[in-house]
């Protein structure tokens, strides 16, 4: 079974295999997209409701399409094949910013231990520039659907972003020192209680950390075009991103329950414009 950095890897392969082999002079369209996202990081417990759903964003971006099934240069169709009638090229520009806060049932006020305070006094932003490029599949023909053949147009897309993550941490707790670890939930840091193999007494590595850093991440999506006249079509798509680091909200505890990389849903809404 591949792995994620093999499936990434052969998606960049196709993607150079088909814009190569292509002829110059496939039409463009732009875009803009816009809206909530939902970003699962270390805050909170995983699988917790309140927090997955409390650390909400908000995400936009610029969308550029290759339309390999119509010549822009001749106002013509292109040759008719499945890649052609079913494939477009989508390269993207966007930006998705969400304050982070622990919620659900440690920070209940039944908890009033100093653990409890620390984790309630602990606050994070996480905010991500990315660059990428992602094929999308249409079942339906994109030739019918650009005459008028039907209103909706469904697709599913696959592809990369390299990312630039800028995170922020914060604390009201104690000297408000975010690298005091006196001021962050005792368990990220000495005690291993939850980390049976790790020794009593023994330090793991300071959970925090904000420095600015690149990685890459992977993209699928599903959504709908709805054509709305001939140049211009409204757009719903729902994307999960997946990280190849643990670090993009600026925290990274060793718990048991921390099992995976940060990821987030974005729901947006666009509208793409046709390029004559």
């Amino acid at each position: 079974m591949l792995n994620l950095k093999q499936l990434v890897s052969y998606i960049c392969l196709f993607v150079v295999v088909q814009t190569t082999n292509a002829q110059l002079g496939f039409s463009h369209e732009l875009g803009v997209i816009a809206g909530p996202v939902q970003f699962r990081s270390d805050f909170g417990s995983r699988n917790e409701g309140k927090t997955n759903f409390g650390n909400s964003g908000i995400g936009i971006g610029v969308v550029h399409y290759i339309n390999f099934s119509y010549r822009a240069d001749c106002n013509c169709y292109t040759t008719d094949t499945y890649f052609n009638d079913h494939f477009k090229l989508r390269n993207e520009i966007s930006w998705n910013k969400t304050k982070l806060n622990h919620l659900g049932e440690w920070v209940g006020p039944d908890n009033i231990t100093p653990d409890a305070d620390r984790l309630r006094a602990h606050s994070g932003v996480a905010t991500n520039l990315d660059i990428g490029t992602q094929i999308e599949f249409f079942p339906k023909s994109i030739r019918s659907f650009q005459a008028f053949g039907y209103k909706l147009a469904p697709f599913a897309s696959l592809g990369v972003r390299y990312t630039f993550s800028t995170p922020e941490a914060s604390t009201t707790y104690g000297d408000g020192n975010i690298y005091n670890e006196d001021n962050i939930y005792s368990f990220w840091y000495r005690d291993p209680v939850f980390l049976p193999t790790v020794p009593a007494g023994e330090e793991r590595p300071y959970p925090i950390d904000v420095s600015p850093f690149s990685h890459w991440s992977v993209v699928s999506s599903v959504g709908v075009r709805y054509k709305l006249d001939k140049l211009s079509d409204l757009m719903l798509d729902i994307r999960w991103q997946y990280y190849f680091s643990d670090w993009v909200d600026g925290f990274n505890h060793q718990l048991n329950f921390n099992q995976n990389n940060d990821w987030l849903v974005w729901v947006n809404i666009g509208y793409i414009y046709y390029l004559d």
